[in-house]
């Protein structure tokens, strides 16, 4: 395998556990409170969103929390009805780093979700975390044989793969797709299947609260097989069982 390839293979594998850490603890559990997970999982799904994106788990939830609050109107973080679908696909870190620094947004829409001391010990230090987690994924490739180099060039792959899918959830997710509910996202079975089923975004607005995004026939969601695999073990619970629909098919 060449380091090139050996690269783009390493950064596609931390970015797809960097978005089901998302999509599964950021989203599905502390943002819309669609399954409790257990604090032994929990532990670990914070680590790894702290070495693989540098966020702090309290802003994307006051984040997204807004972007459901106010969707596709001017106070909507990042609807590309309002400020254009390239400027939300490519630009889309910078628009949640606008309000993601804002305290009084913060404190408005993750109240319930204060600093605890893991956060102020190591998870609030997002440098910190993205430094850690970058040495890891040098010293892994480095150990694998592919050389220093191949590890920085995963690991800036990552980060471009990761802005790209984010942005495009939010992008494609509000412009292209199928609307089988009455509201304005979209669902994009291919986007679903790279970004661990949040490109089934309409079903997602359709019921917010609910853990699993595969709503129709032949719709695949892999968050909901973690999800699924969790509750399994013992690790998380999901809190309704019945798909509560805010809007009509």
């Amino acid at each position: 395998m060449s380091h090139v390839i050996a690269a783009f293979v390493a950064a596609f594998v931390v970015t797809q556990i960097s978005i089901f850490a998302t999509t599964v603890y950021l989203h599905r559990a502390l943002s819309h409170r669609a399954l409790t997970v257990h604090s032994v999982a929990a532990i670990p799904f914070r680590f790894v969103i702290w070495i693989t994106t540098g966020m702090r788990p309290r802003e994307w939830v006051a984040v997204h929390r807004k972007h459901h609050a106010a969707t596709d109107t001017p106070d909507d973080p990042h609807s590309p009805a309002q400020v254009g679908f390239w400027r939300v696909q490519l630009g889309n870190v910078g628009l949640y780093k606008k309000v993601a620094a804002d305290p009084a947004n913060t404190t408005k829409y993750a109240r319930d979700l204060p600093p605890d001391k893991l956060d102020r010990l190591a998870f609030d230090y997002s440098l910190v975390g993205l430094g850690i987690g970058i040495a890891i994924l040098v010293v892994t490739m480095w150990a694998l044989g592919f050389g220093l180099l191949t590890g920085f060039l995963s690991a800036g792959i990552h980060a471009v793969m990761y802005v790209m899918l984010s942005g495009s959830i939010n992008a494609v997710g509000h412009t292209i797709g199928k609307q089988p509910y009455d509201n304005s996202a979209t669902n994009v079975q291919a986007l679903a299947l790279v970004t661990a089923g949040e490109g089934l975004h309409n079903n997602h607005h359709a019921a917010p609260t609910s853990a699993r995004f595969s709503l129709g026939q032949a719709e695949i969601d892999p968050g909901w097989w973690l999800v699924r695999l969790l509750v399994k073990l013992h690790l998380a619970e999901v809190r309704l069982h019945d798909v509560h629909l805010k809007t009509a098919a």
